[in-house]
């Protein structure tokens, strides 16, 4: 090995009896090699034959002590947050310091042990879906129910989340003592009148956003088209359809519920710190390292003071659906859906004894007064369009 190497060399010169010269050329090390294994040899001992380190002693674009203290206190307010957003802030709010690299700050808090390596798992490639593009602030907005979890004093914690897409802006962040269309209404309008109205709402298949009935709208889905505004459903089991809203939702996690808070208005408190400093101040790598407050900006349609009823052209024969869900037609009972009861509904004819169903933009379904099985109904009898295998026809009762 190279240490028998160096100290059989040393031995040699230690016995004078050839010249350095010879004694280098031996064994394949240049002169100066050989007089400096002799020197440290001399003052080390055998310590000094060991290889030392090449990297230099005195680094002159080294961080100083004051940037790295900035840098592990900002840290430490934030502990979840990464390099990129670290250099982002500091670069934002004190331009004249020269701040390092982002990879000179990852570096950092590797050495002082503040991150924690996770194994890199495939990605499936992206999938085209039907959904809207949100491409301007109040586009589509999410909503959806962060997974519930207890506080410390033992009482359940159900989180209702309300952000915009494009700006990633968090609009809602509220613990509701149920999840349903009762706790759920009043956040919504709350946001509408300070917001004004969205083009669309993206949420899961569940209860309150969804149910069973006509085309699955649930009461809320019907509020929301009186007022303008396309319920959006993303596929069963694809929650990656709702991707920006579920990442959120694991911030979300990291930095309120983990551990949880002692009762729950102490964890509403952290909801709303949370949702101040996620708007205002930390950076987001999909914005180009700002904070979504300075991309987000109101709707410019208001909230209406009065729900506006659906509209439905002359061709159209127009009922409003009874408390139990059934419309009368020419002295049939025809169910649709109980969550449009009370509300306004146009029937349309596409052909003969065969009309079509729905609820302003959204069509419910079809139905015919004959009694002859769907094989010999005449052509053009069936809806067709995107709607057909997603919405659930009526049928007579």
């Amino acid at each position: 090995c190279p240490m028998d190497e160096r100290v059989g060399f040393i031995a040699e010169c230690l016995k004078r009896e050839e010249s350095m010269t010879t004694l280098c050329r031996r064994y394949g090390i240049s002169r100066k090699t050989g007089y400096k294994r002799l020197a440290r040899y001399s003052v080390e001992g055998d310590q000094g034959l060991a290889d030392r380190s090449r990297a230099p002693h005195h680094q002159a674009l080294a961080i100083s002590a004051a940037v790295e203290q900035s840098l592990l206190t900002l840290r430490g307010r934030h502990p979840h947050w990464g390099p990129r957003k670290l250099h982002a802030w500091l670069g934002q709010h004190e331009p004249a310091q020269p701040w390092p690299a982002p990879s000179t700050i990852g570096d950092l808090l590797q050495r002082h042990g503040l991150t924690i390596p996770r194994r890199r798992r495939p990605r499936c490639p992206p999938a085209t879906t039907p959904l809207g593009a949100a491409v301007a602030p109040n586009d589509v907005w999410s909503a959806d129910f962060k997974g519930w979890f207890r506080t410390r004093d033992g009482v359940r914690c159900d989180p209702f989340t309300l952000s915009d897409n494009a700006s990633r802006f968090l609009l809602r962040c509220q613990t509701v003592e149920a999840p349903d269309e009762r706790h759920v209404r009043p956040l919504c309008e709350a946001a509408f009148r300070e917001y004004g109205l969205p083009r669309a709402v993206r949420t899961d298949n569940g209860p309150p956003f969804a149910s069973t009935g006509a085309a699955g709208l649930s009461r809320l889905a019907v509020w929301w088209i009186k007022l303008g505004i396309r319920p959006e459903r993303i596929t069963p089991g694809h929650p990656e359809q709702n991707g920006r809203h579920e990442r959120m939702h694991l911030t979300l996690e990291h930095e309120t519920a983990q551990p949880p808070q002692a009762t729950g208005r102490a964890q509403q408190r952290r909801f709303d710190e949370f949702r101040h400093v996620y708007n205002h101040e930390r950076p987001h790598e999909a914005l180009g390292q700002r904070p979504p407050a300075t991309v987000y900006a109101p709707s410019p349609r208001p909230y209406p003071e009065r729900v506006p009823e659906p509209e439905y052209t002359a061709d159209e024969v127009v009922r409003r659906v009874r408390h139990n869900g059934e419309i009368k037609w020419r002295g049939q009972s025809l169910f649709g859906s109980q969550c449009l009861a009370g509300e306004l509904i146009g029937i349309e004819a596409l052909v003969e004894d065969c009309w079509r169903v729905r609820f302003g933009p959204v069509v419910l379904g079809w139905f015919d007064t004959r009694s002859a099985p769907r094989a010999q109904r005449p052509r053009g009898a069936h809806l067709h369009g995107p709607f057909t295998h997603k919405l659930l026809p009526m049928c007579p009762v």
